[in-house]
């Protein structure tokens, strides 16, 4: 069986690489199980086992699907595998939930049962943030406080004004994905508008917002859209970005984009 030490390094490897992952962790066992409380196992989105182990096939499945749940919504699961002679005299199905636990039947021969915890390890979301104007900057340390990786997007002369960033990216050309949840601002001031927007018009993100005024926008997206750009492409940038709190300083439009992307990671989990 692998030394707790080697999973803790696994884990703290996958972090450092910015990966998602789940940690499965037995909490109970009664009666004869291969694994014991305490053991661990780090599993990967594809239901590779990364490190660590839980037991046999017999729980496999049943953590299996909820990995996938997990990282789905995630919010972590309590799974508690038991013979289906248990299940029937409690009368529950398998696969039914009860009081935030969820039931899977056990067919091996060791007819034991297993509570297994299943929790879901994210990649910090990732704010990325085009431009470097006073909006930027502020937003960049916020952001820093807030939890997001940042990642700094300007041209190489302007790069210095971010003290500190989790990722640099010199010019605009960004990913297409990211392994994590993406939320894209423009915030250039007028240096280099276009070239910005043009850049994240494809790219896979949950959010996207220029900072700049409804009448700019609409200037600029009557020019896109001359030059072939589709309106489905342009739609998903929301310009002015963040909510109406009447802010006015650089810190207080910072604040009000970050409050608004706040309120849409939060609505998937109050939708869950």
């Amino acid at each position: 069986m692998p030394h707790q030490s080697d999973v803790m390094s696994i884990i703290a490897d996958l972090k450092q690489r910015g990966e998602a992952f789940v940690i499965a962790t037995v909490v109970r066992t009664v009666s004869v199980t291969a694994a014991k409380a305490g053991a661990k196992a780090v599993i990967m989105p594809d239901g590779r086992i990364s490190g660590g182990w839980i037991g046999g096939g017999c729980a496999r499945g049943a953590v299996l699907k909820a990995v996938q749940d997990v990282l789905a919504d995630g919010q972590p699961r309590l799974i508690s595998i038991q013979p289906p002679t248990e299940l029937e005299a409690l009368g529950i199905a398998p696969g039914e939930a009860r009081e935030g636990v969820r039931f899977a039947s056990n067919f091996c021969p060791s007819q034991g049962t297993m509570d297994i915890f299943v929790e879901p390890v994210m990649p910090r979301p990732n704010l990325v943030i085009c431009g470097a104007s006073p909006v930027a900057v502020a937003l960049s340390r916020l952001a820093a406080v807030m939890g997001y990786a940042v990642t700094a997007v300007a041209p190489q002369g302007e790069q210095q004004a971010f003290e500190t960033a989790d990722a640099r990216i010199e010019g605009y050309a960004l990913p297409v994905a990211d392994a994590a949840r993406r939320f894209v601002i423009v915030s250039t001031q007028g240096k280099g508008d276009e070239a910005a927007l043009r850049a994240i018009l494809d790219i896979d993100a949950d959010y996207k917002a220029f900072v700049g005024s409804r009448r700019k926008m609409a200037s600029i997206r009557a020019k896109f859209m001359a030059d072939g750009v589709s309106a489905e492409a342009l739609d998903p940038i929301k310009a002015p970005a963040g909510i109406d709190i009447g802010a006015i300083s650089p810190e207080e439009i910072a604040l009000s984009i970050i409050a608004e992307i706040t309120a849409l990671r939060r609505q998937k989990i109050r939708a869950g």
